[in-house]
Order: structure tokens, then C-alpha cells, then sequence
């Protein structure tokens, strides 16, 4: 299988995805699909262990979210897909994952660092959902962050953009363990051996039984009941007061474009006071470029 932005490989019962966009590893839509291949490709592996999410060597970022330039109306719904798709697919394998950050992980990046099982963090690691300061929030970190960290700080992390360094992130639980970049590697093979020890079968099984919560919310927990398929008219709940359908998409609110602009570096945006109704409207796709 040929793969442009990520290195893939299957050994010893350990898949590794490696994002491969130096230097931020932005998450564009044809990087996304590949990544929902390899995870495909996965399902097809019973004996496996784990899934690990890495940046190439070199990277300045794990990965600093999903590409602003297709926050626009003739892509978003391939967007949205395309990114959902991989934590459905990780529901689906119902396998360990393993996030191994050394850089930056931020808006689609710390979704789904969050979402992994285990992450391990180097001193260089940082954390955040500065989606708001675009005039959007992270739906994927809206429902996950809370039941990660605790509801109060994940509410003050999605509603203020703040970035934590990885000890705030390990204090909060976001991270399991801290450690020098230079000892990444050997504290992943740590853990990884470990699962090796382990039953498929058994791995499998404690996560479908995590599945059956009476909370469901992403992956480990039933990343489905809150993302469902939307045939036709709209494509993700989240999306519902934002793109009207596919023929007439179009952001429900200007504020955004003038972020989404200011981003690309056009002029300074300027907010305005929303009603309730566009408020709420405010709800796009998650991550963006951030340097």
C-alpha cells in the first residue's frame, strides 16, 4: 500500500503510523484518508497488540491540527469526514493505541492524542484546542477532553484555547508518561512489549465491554453514538447549524470567514456580538494550522 504523508508498517504485532508532513504534520484531507487506510488495514491484523501515532523524525509537531484551507464550503464536508473516520476506525479495531508526542499536538492533533490509550510525552510536548480563537470548537474534543481530564478544565481549555506544557498535561492525565525526547523510544518499546505479552482476544474484549458504559463518548468508550452516518443532506450532527447542504454549504457565520482570513494572514478580524441562534451556529470542523 502506497501512502504519501505517513509511513505505515505491521511488525511483531505493533502497527506504526508515522505522520510524515514536516514540520507541523498538518492533517489535510488526503493525509486523514491515509491514515483511515492504515487503520483499515489494521482490522485485518487479529493478532494485533497496538496502534502507535508518531511524528517523523524532525517534525517541530506531532501534529498541529487539521488544514485551515479546507475550513471552506467545497471541502468541510470532506473534511469532516475524513477526520471522523479515523476515530471511527480506531472504535472499530478496538485495539491499545499509543500516541508518542514529541512537539506540539494541537486542535486535531490533541484530539486525537486524547483519544489514544497510552500517550507518552517529551519535554517538548504541548497541548490545546485553540479552535475558538478561529470563531469554531473542537466537537471531538468537546465530548472527550471531559471524561479525560475532568469537565471544569477541559470546559476552561476548549473555551479559552490555552496551551499546557506536557507536565500540566501529565498532572491533568492527558499524558501517562513524561520523558526526555532522547528516551522516547525506549520508553515506548516499555509499553509495547508489555502488550505483546497480552491476549488480542483479551485486549479486544476489555474494550468492547468499555464500549457498553452507560456514557458513551469516544474511542474506548463508543465513538458512534455521538458521530453517526447522516446520509444525504448532512453529514455530522455537529454540522447540522453550520452547512446548510452540500449544494448551498457555507459557513452560518461571517465572524468565521474573518478569522479564518486573519489566520491566513489578510487582515485582523473583529467580532461582533452573535445572537443565541449564531452562536450556536458556531460549530465547524476541528483544527487548524498553528505555528
Amino acid at each position: 500500500m502506497d501512502f504519501q504523508h505517513i509511513q505505515f508498517g505491521i511488525e511483531d504485532r505493533v502497527a506504526r503510523i508515522k505522520f510524515a508532513r514536516p514540520p507541523l504534520n498538518v492533517f489535510n484531507i488526503a493525509m486523514m484518508r491515509e491514515i483511515g487506510r492504515a487503520l483499515d488495514e489494521c482490522t485485518r491484523e487479529r493478532a494485533l497488540a497496538a496502534v502507535v501515532f508518531e511524528a517523523e523524525a524532525g517534525s517541530r509537531a506531532f501534529s498541529a491540527g487539521v488544514a485551515v484551507e479546507e475550513h471552506v464550503a467545497d471541502t468541510i464536508y470532506q473534511m469532516l469526514e475524513a477526520f471522523h473516520d479515523i476515530f471511527r476506525a480506531l472504535d472499530t479495531l478496538a485495539r491499545p493505541a499509543v500516541a508518542v508526542v514529541d512537539g506540539a499536538a494541537l486542535g486535531g492533533g490533541c484530539e486525537l492524542a486524547a483519544a489514544c490509550d497510552i500517550v507518552i510525552a517529551s519535554e517538548r510536548a504541548r497541548f490545546g484546542q485553540p479552535e475558538i480563537k478561529l470563531g469554531v470548537f473542537p466537537p471531538v474534543a468537546a465530548i472527550l477532553l471531559p471524561r479525560v481530564i475532568g469537565e471544569k478544565r477541559a470546559r476552561e481549555l476548549v473555551l479559552t484555547g490555552e496551551l499546557i506544557e506536557a507536565p500540566e498535561a501529565l498532572r491533568l492525565g492527558l499524558v501517562n508518561h513524561g520523558v526526555n525526547s532522547a528516551q522516547l523510544e525506549q520508553k515506548l518499546q516499555e509499553i509495547l512489549n508489555r502488550l505483546r505479552e497480552l491476549s488480542a482476544t483479551a485486549l479486544t474484549m476489555r474494550m468492547e465491554v468499555e464500549h457498553q458504559g452507560d456514557e458513551p463518548a469516544l474511542y474506548g468508550m463508543g465513538f458512534h453514538p455521538w458521530f453517526p452516518r447522516t446520509p444525504g443532506v448532512t453529514l455530522e450532527a455537529p454540522a447540522r447549524t453550520v452547512w446548510r447542504s452540500k449544494s448551498t454549504a457555507r459557513p452560518a457565520s461571517r465572524q468565521q470567514w474573518r478569522k479564518l482570513r486573519a489566520q491566513r494572514g489578510t487582515r485582523k478580524p473583529t467580532w461582533s456580538a452573535p445572537s443565541i441562534p449564531s452562536r450556536m451556529a458556531a460549530a465547524t470542523g476541528p483544527g487548524s494550522i498553528w505555528k
